[in-house]
């Protein structure tokens, strides 16, 4: 069996189960596609040793006749997840030459299912940003191109390796992580699948933190039943992170039943945005379309506080971001900066700070500290915290009048170039997160599935947002979309 790399997490197990191939051979031809993939600058630090090692010890496992569904499947760990033994630097200067004596609870659940390690994935610094353009490694490429268009273009931030790796077919999955958009908005412009699961179902332990009430972690795959497998091993209580929910976590892939009839799937008014363009529109027509066809009912609903979700996200976000960034002081790990004569505690904290944080992880802790100011925090922080709330109880009022699911497009345009919003004012970067900030508000699952290619042959998505705790009713939704649509499209390899 030749591309080995380019298997589902699906196809790889079945053929590693009935001895067809063995998970040193699947390890090797990940390794080898990522070998020749560095003009993508995703891999940051490659572990082949610790792959193929992880390998040996599935196929161990697989001929024992203990074979989780994820043994002897390569995965790339997104730079966020501190992983023993190997750099975790959450794409930071501030953090280089960190490598961690501890397992973060998620990829600790991926080993003990057998996975195999290929190595770290590049993001955006600290997970700010949707472009992958404030990393320390430098720009993480897409593997897509316009038509007739030799531009580098953006895999999306900051989950941006993870979805450019999964892509390429470099890895078989990868782990995201999601605080306002960031696996949903990646796997929208590269053409995979990516949920972000409800707030609590994933543990949050050992994942370098951006804003802690709403960062959560998920799986960025090739298909929808690819999603659930992986997402199955993902979750799960953690006593290590008091908001991980003790909840018992069902056969994701068992609720894949394809059957969608009498489900009210809801259209929120609210997100058609001015100036939304023709593809997107018709995209979204198209998907409500495919649900109506598959036995579901279509209904208009309405999120009155949806325009507010921006403005707040953007004072919440920054705001948690300042508090957890102040640890990186240059006391206890990681870089400090050199110091001239005379210079005391103070001047080691601005230096060290100065030096290690990249700009934008600079100017969002700078809006979270003034946010958090005694002069400010019943004008913004607190305002904010009161418009979430509000944003929740739209979404409880839409589930409450008997809705199931919430269709949305996944991102407002195709991948764009990069560099070419890197001139613009940070707000025009920041809109990229309009449809996406809201789910993580109010904590909810959601995810994005491939759904078409616009006029220059790049992908489109489609968001479904779905009930706490309801990923697999939510997954089986997104099956019948990725059914219906029958995206099959991957990019010309020119890497």
């Amino acid at each position: 069996m030749s591309d080995l790399n380019k298997l589902t997490i699906a196809q790889a197990r079945d053929a590693l189960r009935k001895r067809e191939i063995t998970a040193v051979e699947l390890a090797e031809a990940c390794v080898t596609a990522a070998e020749g993939a560095d003009r993508l600058n995703v891999f940051v630090h490659k572990t082949p040793e610790i792959a193929l090692e992880q390998a040996r010890a599935a196929d161990q496992r697989l001929q024992a006749g203990d074979a989780p569904d994820l043994c002897g499947i390569p995965l790339g760990i997104k730079d966020l997840f501190c992983t023993r033994g190997v750099a975790s630097q959450a794409a930071s200067g501030i953090l280089k030459g960190f490598r961690p004596e501890y397992e973060s609870t998620i990829t600790q659940q991926l080993w003990d299912a057998g996975a195999v390690m290929l190595g770290k994935l590049n993001m955006d610094e600290f997970a700010m940003g949707s472009s992958n353009e404030t990393s320390v490694y430098g720009n993480a490429v897409s593997p897509w191109k316009r038509a007739g268009d030799d531009t580098d273009l953006t895999p999306g931030g900051s989950s941006g390796g993870s979805a450019s790796a999964v892509a390429a077919d470099l890895c078989l999955a990868a782990t995201g992580t999601d605080t306002g958009g960031s696996i949903r908005q990646p796997a929208a412009f590269t053409g995979i699948v990516g949920i972000k699961p409800t707030y609590g179902r994933c543990s949050r332990w050992g994942v370098v933190a951006f804003a802690s009430s709403l960062d959560q972690a998920g799986p960025m795959t090739k298909t929808v039943r690819d999603a659930a497998i992986m997402l199955g091993t993902m979750s799960g209580h953690d006593p290590k992170d008091s908001t991980s929910a003790a909840l018992p976590v069902p056969d994701f892939e068992a609720m894949l039943t394809g059957d969608i009839r009498g489900k009210k799937i809801g259209i929120p008014q609210e997100y058609r945005m001015e100036g939304m363009p023709a593809e997107i529109e018709k995209l979204w027509a198209d998907g409500a379309a495919m649900l109506r066809d598959a036995g579901a009912e279509i209904v208009d609903i309405s999120l009155p506080h949806t325009k507010y979700a921006l403005p707040a996200y953007y004072v919440i976000a920054p705001a948690e971001a300042s508090s957890n960034l102040a640890r990186y002081d240059g006391v206890r790990y990681g870089h400090r900066a050199k110091l001239g004569q005379g210079d005391g505690i103070t001047e080691m904290y601005e230096k060290t700070r100065a030096e290690g944080f990249g700009h934008e992880v600079q100017r969002r802790v700078m809006i979270g500290t003034y946010v958090l100011s005694a002069g400010f925090y019943d004008a913004y922080y607190n305002r904010a915290r009161k418009v979430r709330t509000l944003i929740k109880r739209d979404f409880e009022n839409a589930f409450a009048k008997g809705i199931d699911a919430i269709l949305t497009p996944a991102t407002p345009s195709a991948a764009f170039g990069l560099g070419e919003m890197a001139d613009a004012d940070p707000v025009a970067m920041y809109l990229n997160d309009v449809f996406t900030v809201t789910v993580n508000l109010a904590g909810l699952p959601g995810v994005a599935v491939p759904a078409g290619l616009d006029a220059q042959g790049l992908p489109l998505g489609l968001q479904l947002i779905g009930k706490p705790w309801e990923e697999g009713e939510l997954l089986n939704v997104a099956h019948v979309i990725e059914g219906a649509a029958g995206f099959v499209h991957k990019p010309a390899k020119w890497w």
